[in-house]
């Protein structure tokens, strides 16, 4: 075996099959990290689950050996629980090991004193910071495809011919060998303008059925009272109100219209057109899970804080699109045809025919969003917006999220559209904060 891998607790509970993703290598899990294990097997969030399916796991594993001694996974890999006494060899006495990480590091210190080519398998900043002045090579767990900046935007800018643009705009077609691009994903949008002149554009969609470049959807009426700011919008309301397009992220910072144009977009198409059965806005309570008892009153009282974001922008879309006698968004909920809830209860459902709309799914582990788009049944649209920038649970970064996981992933699928957002329209004043503070 090439290489030996200690893995922390932060690992395990980022994903309970990590002694699996490491080859025909050696695999050490201290004992420390059993115990830090143990404490999150009853919570009722997703840590918890994961603490309760690796311990499972490693239970399974028994029956192959002695697992101080080692057991061969069937990767070809082979699993160590080693003792915490492996932490008092002579290189760790740089260190105090009353401080649980610490016994980690002091276990991949003995490793490597021991001749092994080691390396320390964290998610934990500071412990691989740790980790490196004592010298012992760190790592992060998942892997990182592309950073942030070279996330795939949803759209290009190509330079077109006079003819071809007169063309486009009158057969409402082009077929894609005629701008001769390739590598183009479904419904990737395009920016086509004359060569040197960004004056003269016309924007289309990739449509993979008819290998060619389509028109984007007419929002000479707006949607549901919002009208498009810019070019990115325009591609995302497109995605939004393409019925054939089954799962859209919208990825922007603060202020873009993610939000908006996804409940305004899920209220057209499920109110004005009927094409959906019910609207269903969620976003996840962070951390994902937690209880909600922490609040007073009823199960709505509890959700107000969290859900209040969504609330401000139902009462903007109402406030414009109402006229005398229309129905408040408060008549919707009543009749059933627009639902407002957190994720926590997501896990075993099936949601058929419904416009789904997640809120903030920078915060979903790979596996949550996983979980919530296997939930979506025949005719069922999902949405996905946030931002990687602004992450608040402890074990994701801006790129192992599962906001980002979904749209590199899927890009590929006919039925997936994406679009990011980087124009601030909200104000003057929260785009000048998003830039300079």
């Amino acid at each position: 075996m090439d290489k030996t891998f200690i893995l922390d607790t932060n690992v395990i509970l980022f994903d309970p099959y990590a002694i699996n993703k490491f080859g025909a290598n050696k695999i050490i899990i201290p004992l420390v990290v059993i115990e830090e294990v143990d404490r999150f097997k009853k919570d009722q969030n997703e840590n918890g689950r994961n603490a309760r399916h690796f311990s499972r796991i490693i239970d399974d594993l028994r029956s192959r050996g002695s697992l101080v001694s080692g057991v061969d996974l069937d990767n070809g890999g082979k699993l160590y629980l080693t003792v915490d006494t492996l932490a008092t060899m002579s290189g760790s006495s740089k260190i105090d090991l009353s401080i649980n990480d610490n016994i980690i590091l002091g276990a991949a210190i003995a490793a490597k004193e021991a001749g092994e080519n080691t390396c320390l398998i964290t998610k934990d900043i500071n412990l691989r910071l740790k980790s490196d002045v004592l010298g012992i090579p760190a790592e992060d767990y998942g892997k990182k495809d592309v950073t942030v900046e070279e996330l795939y935007s949803g759209h290009r800018t190509v330079e077109v011919e006079e003819s071809l643009l007169s063309f486009f705009e009158s057969e409402r077609f082009l077929p894609l060998k005629d701008i001769g691009q390739e590598n183009v994903n479904p419904n990737e949008y395009f920016i086509m303008q004359l060569p040197g002149n960004d004056r003269r554009r016309v924007l289309g969609r990739f449509d993979q059925k008819k290998d060619g470049i389509v028109p984007l959807i007419n929002m000479r009426e707006g949607v549901w009272g919002i009208y498009p700011k810019n070019i990115e919008q325009q591609f995302a309301f497109d995605s939004l109100m393409n019925d054939e397009i089954n799962l859209v992220s919208l990825v922007g910072k603060a202020g873009t219209g993610k939000t908006l144009m996804a409940i305004a977009a899920g209220l057209e198409k499920t109110v004005g057109d009927e094409n959906y059965s019910r609207l269903l806005v969620s976003r996840p309570i962070q951390p994902m899970g937690r209880d909600l008892g922490y609040l007073p009153g009823d199960v709505n009282e509890k959700l107000g804080p969290w859900m209040q974001p969504i609330f401000d922008n139902m009462d903007f879309l109402f406030g414009q699109y109402r006229t005398d006698g229309s129905a408040s968004y408060e008549d919707l909920i009543d009749h059933g045809i627009l639902h407002i809830e957190p994720l926590t209860y997501i896990r075993g459902r099936s949601i058929p025919g419904q416009y789904l709309i997640v809120d903030e799914a920078q915060n979903l582990s790979p596996h949550e969003v996983k979980t919530i788009i296997t939930r979506a049944g025949e005719g069922t649209k999902i949405v996905l917006t946030g931002d990687p920038y602004q992450i608040d649970s402890p074990y994701l970064d801006e790129v192992n999220n599962g906001l980002v996981y979904s749209l590199e992933r899927m890009k590929s699928e006919a039925i997936v559209g994406h679009t990011i957002l980087t124009d601030g329209e909200r104000s003057a004043l929260s785009e000048a904060a998003s830039k300079l503070l």
